[in-house]
């Protein structure tokens, strides 16, 4: 990796990093839902505040990134993490901007995205006007949390069922097309829905003069992609979605720099890191079609170890090991 793009900012909410939490996911879809949250331990957790370039920040340290930018109209969010880490979440949000939080931004319903969503937006605040058009009767109750309509299906519940989070965390403004559009604090963003990738409902957001893309958990540098197929995930959307992050990326001189990729988790990165990610997750894919094609069974494929040379890099997460990947993979396809 480039190292010149992963100075610090001067300003560190607490020196280190999430590290050593154990997991005990065994279940495919518990890891989805959970991803990894459920025996993280946060007593010691710590926060860092990253700049990345132009006016948008990187907090890493609370098992998911979480993006910041900043500017003359307030703060807004891409993801809030876990709840546990709100508090810290919260401070640095106050020691970088002058003005209170107005977006929440959720590039999908994972807990580790969604899970700090309540306090979180608690802590800012909603003003008409501008890009706010609709009659928000809870203007001041928050920030505004946007995203696509199928983040808030997964969040909620039909009439009569029990939601599996708190109405507060839902978001509070959706869009059902494949892209909404915002201008703020001098910037233009997209909010970019991403069909069928890991879930029915992903989102990339592109800070256009930054030149940062916001790629939440369709790209990891630590990990396999966590696929749910329940929830409408595929192996096929999801190297469509990385191509699309590709394509979007610019360079800005031998395949180094230019647009930057803030992944959910793991380092910052630019285009060549996400291109080394999206032909692993397309050759991954094209083994499992092979093997498909020739009707093996579910544990057969997994016999045949198809991801054993990218294991050392992506395989050390056990709340989503390399079996899952390659059953995810293995049932999207058979879909």
């Amino acid at each position: 990796m480039n190292r010149r793009l992963l100075n610090p900012l001067s300003l560190l909410i607490a020196a280190g990093a999430l590290a050593g939490a154990a997991y005990a996911q065994t279940d495919p879809m518990t890891a989805a839902e959970s991803h990894g949250e459920q025996n993280a331990d946060f007593s010691k957790a710590e926060l860092h505040v990253w700049s990345v370039q132009g006016n948008i920040y990187m907090l890493v340290g609370d098992g998911a990134n979480i993006t910041l930018q900043v500017g003359k109209q307030g703060a807004l969010l891409v993801d809030t993490g876990f709840d546990k880490m709100s508090d810290k979440v919260i401070a640095a949000i106050k020691k970088m901007s002058e003005r209170p939080l107005q977006y929440i931004i959720n590039t999908n319903s994972y807990p580790d995205s969604t899970s700090g969503n309540e306090p979180v937006r608690l802590a800012g605040t909603t003003i008409t006007g501008a890009n706010v058009t609709n009659d928000i009767r809870d203007s001041r109750d928050g920030a505004q949390i946007l995203a696509n309509e199928n983040v808030l299906t997964r969040m909620s519940a039909p009439t009569g069922k029990k939601s599996p989070t708190p109405p507060g965390a839902w978001p509070t403004d959706t869009f059902l097309g494949r892209e909404k559009t915002l201008y703020f604090n001098g910037e233009p963003i997209e909010i970019i829905l991403q069909p069928n990738a890991l879930t029915d409902g992903d989102s990339i957001v592109f800070f256009r003069k930054s030149d940062v893309i916001s790629a939440g958990d369709l790209f990891n540098t630590d990990g396999y992609p966590v696929i749910d197929v329940e929830k409408g995930g595929t192996i096929e959307g999801t190297v469509l979605a990385l191509t699309h992050i590709v394509n979007m990326a610019v360079v800005e001189h031998e395949e180094e720099g230019g647009t930057l990729v803030i992944p959910g988790h793991g380092h910052l990165c630019d285009q060549a890191e996400v291109v080394e990610y999206r032909d692993m997750v397309a050759i991954v894919r094209d083994r499992v079609k092979e093997l498909v094609k020739k009707g093996m069974t579910l544990e057969q494929v997994k016999a045949a170890k198809l991801t054993r040379d990218y294991d050392p890099l992506y395989g050390h997460n056990s709340y989503w090991t390399p079996d899952m990947f390659v059953e995810a993979a293995y049932k999207s396809l058979k879909k």
